[in-house]
This record gives C-alpha cells, structure tokens and sequence, in this order.
C-alpha cells in the first residue's frame, strides 16, 4: 500500500494580503432602523442570490460546536468556487466582523483561504446611513503550496484575485445596501 506524506498544520498568513477591497453605498433608512446582525442571519437564501446575480449561489445559518454564530456562504470568485464558513467575531447591530477559513475550488484544484467580511453602517444624517462591504483575503500555506505546484507566483495570484474579489464586491455592496434597506423599513 502507497505511504502518503501527512499535510501540514492548516496556517493562515495574515502578513500577506491576497486581495483587500471596501465599498459604500447609500441607505435611505435612519440608523436606528438597521440591524446588520439580524439582516445577515436571517437573509433567505433567494435573497442572497439577487444581491449578486449569478455569483451568489447558496447561503444558511448555523453555529459552530460552541455556539458561535455563522453565516455560510456559496459563491464564484471569478472562476473559483468558494465555500465560506464565516463565524462572527463581532456581531451587533451596526458592525458584523466575519471570518472564514473558505474552501476555493479552482479549474486546476482545491485549496483554504481566509476572508474576513467587516459589514459596517454609519450614519449620515436622521433619514440616511452609509453602509460598507469590507473584504479581505489573505493565503494559507496551503494555498501557497497550491500555487506552486501551479507555477504561479503569489504576486500573480494575488493580482488574479484582487481583479475578481474587486469586481465582485463593487456588484454585491449596493445590492446588499438595498437589501439591508428594505429590511429596515419593512420593520415599521
């Protein structure tokens, strides 16, 4: 029977950045009215599909063995299929900081990466709020390995996946904007 060589430690490289990108949009709803926590952990999975047609495919709610809550979602990255299990490391009404160690299922493999999604409102004056789509990702060494083995440099994957994040999240923010709008109003 064949040896296989165990993989390393899963290891998240926070001093590497793969992509970073942040967009605002407008809310015609006062700040009092907006629940971030409760829109992202009650979002109806067609909702999550029209804030970023067609790269948003599935999203649920669940916790972590200890409770923690998540919010888990499937969505194309360009051409990279993400499984993103995001546990919230700060959850209020305002300000939801999301962390993911996300599966990314490519062409040429699968491979981990870390996302933090940092979903933010502030308010601008009594009848409106800005409302910020933060998300970064940064490698694994796993992923590291996975792009070597593909002759890839990390400056190239990083180029790579700044285009399609960059893209993807300047759709996704106004439409979850309006979304988070239309749950606050629907509130009254």
């Amino acid at each position: 029977m064949p040896q296989t060589t165990p993989e390393a430690p899963l290891e998240v490289l926070t001093d590497r950045v793969l992509s970073n990108s942040s967009y605002s949009h407008t809310i015609q709803a006062p700040i009092d009215k907006i629940d971030i926590a409760s829109w992202l952990f009650s979002l109806p999975e067609a909702e999550y599909q029209r804030c970023a047609p067609p790269d948003h495919i599935a999203a649920g709610s669940t916790t972590t063995d200890d409770g923690r809550r998540m919010s888990i979602n499937v969505e194309m990255i360009g051409t990279a299929l993400m499984i993103q299990h995001y546990v919230g490391e700060i959850i209020e009404r305002h300000h939801c900081r999301m962390v993911s160690v996300s599966d990314v299922f490519t062409p040429t493999g699968r491979t981990k990466v870390q996302v933090t999604w940092d979903l933010s409102v502030r308010p601008i004056d009594s009848e409106h709020c800005e409302y910020t789509n933060s998300v970064t990702a940064h490698p694994t060494n796993q992923f590291l390995t996975f792009i070597e083995k593909q002759g890839t440099s990390f400056e190239q994957a990083a180029k790579a996946r700044q285009a399609a994040s960059g893209d993807h999240n300047m759709r996704e923010t106004p439409l979850f904007a309006a979304s988070i709008e239309h749950a606050a109003l629907a509130d009254n």
